[in-house]
């Protein structure tokens, strides 16, 4: 009869359990893999997918008892760490988001807002448009990818060790924070001077011709120029959209 001690036990769980509770806690906060049209029994099975392949690059991880006082810090360990990749996944989406706000506020269009399910809130239609293309190009840019190479580098930088306040701690997430706005504003500044241009071009023919509507001539126009240029600046989001994602990887990377 072939029989196995609890040492062994732990000694095959352990490596395998503690990166698919990581790799599952990125499922259910990261943009793409949360989506609700991926079944829960789906990202259970491909988060232990990827814990199993990845254990050729996962060597010397620690050992730890399930029944111990040490398991209770290292879930806590890796659902803090996972969640703060997704949620650093969530920050470039919503700084191709916000530059869509700021877009639809120059253009006029931030009156045509609808709920999305999403995010529970109210978006303009420019935004969700831009969030739209940027979902498309992180799976073109093999987006999804990068995430999971940066959830496998994470191990050599926040090694499972159960000490979940040292890793929050050297997250550095503000960082990354305040890339977010900035690289908003890069992305939608061609569409601001653009814009700007329209509506001084629009002040000086008022002042010319103060018999012309130009409330009613302003909004076509503004909206015309906008779509255009909305087509003619779109193809320059990719660059902006590697950057984010390369801060990303280097936040969770070894140093």
């Amino acid at each position: 009869m072939i029989t196995f001690s609890e040492a062994q036990l732990m000694a095959w769980i352990s490596p395998i359990l503690w990166p698919f509770l990581r790799v599952l806690a990125l499922f259910s906060v990261a943009p793409v893999f949360s989506m609700r049209v991926i079944p829960v029994q789906a990202r259970v099975g491909l988060a232990f997918l990827i814990a199993l392949c990845a254990q050729p690059m996962l060597e010397s991880q620690p050992i730890i008892d399930v029944n111990g006082r040490e398991a209770l810090g290292a879930v806590a360990q890796q659902l803090g760490v996972g969640m703060s990749i997704g949620f650093a996944v969530r920050l470039v989406f919503a700084a191709v988001e916000l530059a869509g706000e700021v877009i639809g506020l120059q253009m006029g269009l931030n009156f045509a807002a609808f709920f999305d399910p999403a995010s529970n809130s109210q978006v303009s239609a420019v935004s969700r448009f831009f969030g739209n293309i940027g979902t498309l190009l992180f799976v073109v840019v093999n987006g999804h990818l990068v995430v999971l190479m940066a959830v496998v580098a994470s191990f050599e930088r926040f090694p499972v060790n159960g000490n979940v306040v040292a890793s929050l701690q050297g997250l550095g997430l503000h960082e990354f924070g305040t890339a977010l706005f900035s690289s908003a504003l890069w992305i939608a500044l061609p569409m601001i001077a653009l814009l700007l241009f329209v509506n001084l071009t629009l002040g000086v023919v008022s002042r010319v011709a103060p018999q012309m509507n130009i409330y009613a001539v302003g909004f076509p126009v503004t909206l015309t120029m906008g779509l255009v240029g909305i087509a003619a600046t779109l193809p320059m989001l990719e660059q902006p959209m590697l950057t984010l994602l390369q801060q990303m990887i280097d936040i969770f990377s070894a140093r």
